[in-house]
């Protein structure tokens, strides 16, 4: 994954500059990336970050941007409800496009992203951060030595407060926001979910629930990977409940099972059979990447804390993740392959959360998750 075969370069272009700035110095220090374009709807901020990085091209609007025939792979990192009609105008323009979390917000967004990707014969990538963590690069480390051995059980859980962040995150159903607890435990088996139950737990301050009409304070889930003898569990919150903020992710083996750290700054541990438990030192994966853009594991792309996105400050630099994602989408597309997560898993992490709500407000009634590849 590391070495670097190809001196083709990808013409990128980043859509949305709070988190997605975060980007821009790792597409251009990539040896096969040339950062052409950026695009924010707010001239002041496009100007402020196009300058800071000395990026000349620059849209305020996405329509006229993904029209831009230099343009080959689009970035996108805009609120919520604009990822899935982005990322499907810009696969209909012919471009490769890598979006944030979640891919879509239901679950025929997702058929499109999934229909617009197949005619355009383009890659689409979900840019999720905990498949590409140092913790989650560990786990899969021991799975390829075969060190756990046969793994039996996975759990994923995202806590989170979300006062103080921007409007639309008001009173959003915890498990519309879920990639971050449920990529992991499909990711690590290679796999995808085939049906979910959730239910819902406690309620949110009043005020909240009136926006997408969800009123609980935490969902959970429990999911049956399709294929594979095999189910997980998944546990959200957003709003109401007193708990550090926490991504987490364990995998249960025959032979050896690892638990994600509880609190900030801990370490995980390892669960070697029997009473034997000891904690590890997860180490950096930088080695798999390539040198111009490892130093971006281990830092943001700020010199000053207070300029770094409030997502980089609460998940911890997101486990050393941001180069690790752009370096695979950018591969993906040199090598002419399929991405990690391709479209059909980056669209199936994305709908256990979606089919999740659905089934919370159903009692947590049995959901079934469509296969688009039949």
């Amino acid at each position: 994954m590391g070495k670097v075969m190809s001196d083709r370069k990808v013409n990128v272009a980043i859509v949305g500059l709070g988190f997605g700035a975060e980007f821009i110095p790792i597409f251009q220090r990539h040896p096969n990336a040339r950062m052409v374009a950026v695009c924010q709807r707010t001239k002041a901020k496009l100007d402020q970050v196009g300058d800071a990085f000395g990026v000349e091209k620059r849209y305020t609007s996405f329509e006229e941007l993904i029209k831009d025939p230099d343009v080959e792979a689009v970035h996108i990192n805009s609120p919520i409800h604009l990822h899935a009609p982005q990322s499907i105008a810009a696969l209909k323009a012919g471009k490769h496009v890598a979006s944030t979390v979640p891919a879509a917000t239901t679950v025929e967004e997702c058929r499109q992203i999934v229909r617009a990707a197949e005619k355009a014969r383009r890659n689409y990538m979900m840019m999720e951060t905990v498949i590409y963590s140092r913790e989650f690069l560990y786990v899969r480390e021991q799975r390829d030595a075969g060190k756990l051995g046969r793994i039996q059980f996975m759990r994923g859980s995202h806590l989170q407060n979300m006062y103080g962040w921007p409007g639309y995150w008001e009173g959003l159903p915890p498990m519309h926001y879920a990639t971050h607890c449920v990529s992991p435990c499909l990711a690590i088996v290679k796999g995808e979910a085939d049906y979910v139950s959730c239910l819902g737990s406690g309620r949110i301050a009043e005020p909240l629930i009136g926006k997408y009409g969800s009123p609980y304070a935490f969902e959970t889930a429990h999911c049956k990977v399709r294929n594979q003898d095999l189910s997980f569990e998944v546990t959200r919150y957003l709003f109401d409940a007193a708990r550090q903020y926490m991504e987490s992710f364990d995998v249960y083996g025959s032979k050896l099972s690892f638990e994600w750290q509880r609190v900030d700054g801990d370490d995980p541990v390892l669960h070697l059979g029997g009473e034997k438990v000891e904690k590890v030192k997860v180490p950096d994966y930088a080695h798999l990447l390539p040198e111009p853009i490892r130093p971006f594991t281990t830092k943001g792309v700020y010199d000053a804390e207070a300029h770094a996105h409030l997502s980089f400050i609460q998940g911890s630099g997101h486990g050393g993740s941001h180069p690790h994602l752009a370096h695979e989408f950018l591969m993906s597309i040199v090598e002419g392959r399929p991405s990690f997560p391709d479209v059909h898993q980056s669209v199936n992490w994305t709908m256990v959360g979606i089919c999740a709500h659905e089934s919370a407000m159903r009692g947590g009634e049995i959901v079934r998750l469509p296969d688009f590849r039949r």
